[in-house]
């Protein structure tokens, strides 16, 4: 049955008209065609970037990273399910213990990072009650430079404990000594409160028409960026589904122009059309295929819609500065 929706609800849907054309644009690895006598792991073939680079793969992921060629990606971004009990239109991720929790990490990361660049980067999203199985997993694999803790302020109350509004997001790379990071791109605009002068001229501040402002080098304490939400354009009935303007941040800070970011548990898209809307190519992995068809249509919106909300003029804008 069809949600209704407020007047004003700006939530991406699917029309039954626009799928069949959205699902020809979707990668399904599981029809390739086998070869006589073969069984299916058997016909597993490395795939060309012709056949996957800037695609959507409707697929397991584990299946899918079996087929992709090692150290593709400059920059990987993993969003996994939380170690919480989560229906994802009709997949049921159940909570479980720290040590099985654990194990489902250790199923897949080593192979998603066997994916990255010699002098890629990888971050990797989770909340309170996960993190520290992220910490251990990653650790295996890669080094890890820092941890960015996210306010994304929505979350239910809670009468017996504090309500839950903030997410970790681990940053790791392959080689310490040699990876790509932009600085430069990833600078904050934030109204100054108390100007402070100088021989009467402003000092680390600038004077406009729009108010006062300081162009700072961003922290690993980010407080600018909600998630998604009804009227915002980019939001899709996905349950976790993260921000373009937060995958924007990792994506000008880790990844060149032109680079490749991979998400191998995609969702409804946003770090396929992020890089997409940034000069970047990508590659996203994602098994529901209406998620994949709702990245799809992301996707297209993007070839005429590039902006990203709370970025622009080259910088990230505090909330409420009265930047789009």
């Amino acid at each position: 049955m069809e949600k209704k929706r407020a007047e004003r609800n700006r939530t991406i849907t699917l029309e039954k008209d626009e799928i069949p054309e959205l699902k020809k644009e979707l990668v399904f690895l599981d029809e390739q065609p086998y070869a006589t006598g073969e069984t299916a792991s058997q016909s597993r073939r490395t795939l060309s970037k012709i056949d996957f680079l800037d695609k959507t793969i409707c697929a397991d992921t584990l299946h899918a990273l079996e087929q992709l060629p090692n150290e593709f990606a400059d920059l990987i971004i993993v969003d996994p399910p939380y170690n919480l009990t989560k229906n994802f239109n009709g997949f049921c991720f159940s909570s479980r213990s720290d040590s099985s929790y654990d194990e489902y990490l250790s199923s897949w990361l080593p192979l998603v990072c066997k994916k990255l660049a010699p002098n890629g980067s990888l971050y990797m999203c989770g909340d309170w009650k996960c993190t520290s199985s992220l910490q251990r997993a990653i650790e295996k694999e890669l080094f890890i430079l820092n941890r960015i803790t996210w306010q994304r302020e929505k979350g239910r109350g809670a009468k017996s404990n504090w309500k839950n509004s903030m997410e970790d997001i681990w940053f790791a790379v392959k080689n310490e000594r040699d990876y790509y990071f932009d600085v430069e791109s990833v600078k904050m605009k934030r109204r100054v409160i108390a100007p402070y002068k100088e021989n009467g001229k402003p000092k680390d501040w600038e004077e406009s028409p729009d108010g006062n402002f300081r162009l700072t080098y961003p922290s690993n304490f980010w407080d600018d960026i909600s998630v998604p939400f009804w009227s915002m354009p980019e939001n899709t009935d996905h349950p976790t589904q993260k921000s373009e303007k937060l995958y924007a941040k990792l994506i000008l800070a880790s990844c060149p122009p032109e680079g490749i970011v991979f998400d191998p548990f995609l969702g409804s898209g946003t770090a396929s059309v992020t890089a997409k809307k940034l000069g970047r190519h990508f590659v996203g992995i994602e098994m529901n295929e209406e998620y994949c068809l709702l990245a799809q249509k992301r996707l297209k919106i993007a070839e005429s819609e590039t902006r990203i909300q709370g970025y622009a003029d080259g910088v990230f804008w505090e909330r409420n500065s009265g930047r789009p």
